[in-house]
Order: C-alpha cells, then sequence, then structure tokens
C-alpha cells in the first residue's frame, strides 16, 4: 500500500522551509518537494537590509542558513517539479515529474518566477548574454558595459551591485520615475557609472555571432552593451493548479487562515494574491499555513 503523508509542501523558498520547520517541530509526517535550489528567488537577491535581525545579508547565505536548520531538524527533503495536484477518494495526489505522494493535506508555497520580455530572441539569448540574475552572473561583465530593465526595488538593487563590477550600467525603465524604495534610488543618482533612461521600452534585442550585443529602444535609438538583465517583474509559479480559486494572472486566493477554495490545501509566501511580497511576510506566512494545517490534522 502507497504511504500517505499528513501533508506535502510544494515548495523549498523561504515560506515552504518554513512551514517544514513549524510541521517538524509537531511531529507531523510529510516531504517538503522543490524542483530547484532551496531558498528560491532570494538565492538572486545581492543585498538583503529589510529582514529584522540582519543588518546586511545576501540571499544565498540566508537561504542556506534555513535549509541547514531544515536539515538539522531531519526533514524529508527530495526534488519534484510538481505538474499536478488531483483528488483520489479522501486524499490528494501530489504527481511530480519522477512520482506520486499521497496525502491527507496540501501547502503550496512554489513563489513567482521572473516576467520575460517577450522578445523574438530572449530565450535563444539567455545564458548568452542575458540574465534574470545581477548576483548570479555580474562577474561575467567585469569593465564591461551591461543593462538592466526596471524601475522596482529588485532592479535598482542589483543595478547597484554589478555597478561596483562593470563598466556602465544602463538602467531602461518604461515610466517617469522609479517604483522604488527612496534610498535606493538615492544610492542610484550617486553612482556615475549608473546611466538612466525613463520614458524608454525595449522593442527589440539585438545580437551578434549568436550573442546579445544591445537593444533598440522604442524612439528607435539603440544601447550597445555585453549584457542585459531584465527585471520587469513576477508570475506566480501555479501552471499546475487548476482546482482552486486564482486570480485571472495566476495568483492564489486564500481565506485569512490561508486556507484556499479546497479545505485540504493551504498557500504561503509570493503564490499568495497580496499588499506586500517581502522575506518577513513570506516567513510568517509559512508559519501561519503550517499552524493551521497542524491544527486540522490534530
Amino acid at each position: 500500500m502507497k504511504k500517505i503523508y499528513d501533508c506535502v509542501v510544494i515548495g523549498a523558498g523561504v515560506a515552504g522551509m518554513t512551514a517544514a520547520i513549524y510541521l517538524k517541530r509537531a511531529n507531523i509526517d510529510f516531504i517538503l518537494l522543490e524542483k530547484g535550489v532551496p531558498g528560491g528567488q532570494i538565492n538572486k537577491s545581492s543585498n538583503i537590509e529589510n529582514y529584522p535581525g540582519f543588518k546586511k545579508v545576501d540571499g544565498p547565505t540566508l537561504a542556506f542558513n534555513i535549509y541547514e536548520q531544515i536539515e538539522k531538524l531531519g526533514v524529508d527533503y527530495k526534488y519534484g517539479d510538481v505538474k499536478e495536484v488531483r483528488d483520489s477518494e479522501n486524499y490528494k495526489v501530489v504527481c511530480t515529474d519522477k512520482e506520486e505522494f499521497v496525502t491527507k493535506t496540501v501547502i503550496i508555497a512554489t513563489g513567482r518566477r521572473p516576467r520575460e520580455l517577450g522578445l523574438a530572441n530572449e530565450k535563444k539569448l539567455l545564458g548568452s548574454g542575458i540574465s534574470y540574475c545581477a548576483y548570479c552572473d555580474g562577474m561575467l561583465y567585469k569593465n564591461k558595459d551591461v543593462i538592466i530593465i526596471g524601475g522596482g526595488n529588485s532592479a535598482l538593487e542589483e543595478a547597484l551591485y554589478i555597478a561596483d563590477i562593470a563598466n556602465k550600467v544602463y538602467i531602461v525603465h518604461r515610466s517617469s520615475e522609479y517604483r522604488a524604495d527612496q534610498f535606493l534610488i538615492d544610492k542610484v543618482n550617486k553612482k556615475e557609472n549608473i546611466i538612466k533612461y525613463f520614458n524608454k521600452e525595449v522593442i527589440d534585442i539585438l545580437e551578434q555571432d549568436d550573442r546579445f550585443s544591445g537593444v533598440k529602444l522604442n524612439d528607435e535609438s539603440v544601447i550597445n552593451a555585453d549584457g542585459l538583465f531584465i527585471y520587469i517583474g513576477q508570475i506566480p509559479e501555479t501552471n499546475f493548479i487548476d482546482n482552486i480559486k486564482t486570480t485571472e494572472d495566476g495568483y492564489i486566493i486564500t481565506d485569512s487562515h490561508l486556507k484556499t477554495s479546497d479545505d485540504k490545501i493551504y498557500a504561503c509566501g509570493d503564490v499568495l494574491k497580496k499588499d506586500l511580497y517581502q522575506i518577513a511576510t513570506s516567513i510568517g506566512e509559512g508559519a501561519l499555513a503550517a499552524s493551521n494545517i497542524i491544527k486540522i490534522l490534530k
């Protein structure tokens, strides 16, 4: 007979790992599934300054610290790219690309992925001059010129990071002002090698010898550069969900207890429709989702 878990947690970002800590301490029989690296999107953050207890920490360090904690607790952790969550009598079946897990309850903590520009050769040049993570790939552009597209906190944080590595950093933003914290804007304005373009959009990605070589803007001007980093927003990772309520753009809708439209499925972290997407909120939601799962199980 196939093993029946009390819970399956899908996603090992900060929300999912926090839920795992609470479930393990309550002696719940569960498994944590992740298709990528533990920590999720925070692994792409070069500098975190708004998380209590840390004056300054980089994303991978924080992610590894949380992962070490769940490892020491003995959390059952497994690779799995979830393709479907379906009903089977009184249980849920979580189907990955490799196997299936039968469970009484599910916590979805799959977070978000970077939004693409949607231009013709964007996917082709990914890894050949195009990236969604300056912290991951910034050192490849030492003393070179790069372009960052976006105007939010992530775009400006990574522009500041790579400005200490690259020769010039061009920030292209489609609006007349940034949508970022003022202290980041002030830092960007003080950097002499950051060149700012407002009210501009990229309409074409240029290439030479199968590598990124620059962009064409909506005013027909061209910026030549060696690298392109894209920070134009995030998309929730909910492509495997078809049996619970979501918004039109795919975010999961929950009640105040983080229960979805299905009584046996809860959700937490950046996959939720909410007002604030921060590490602190995701951790709180992971704790709350797990605590409510514990209540219904016991």
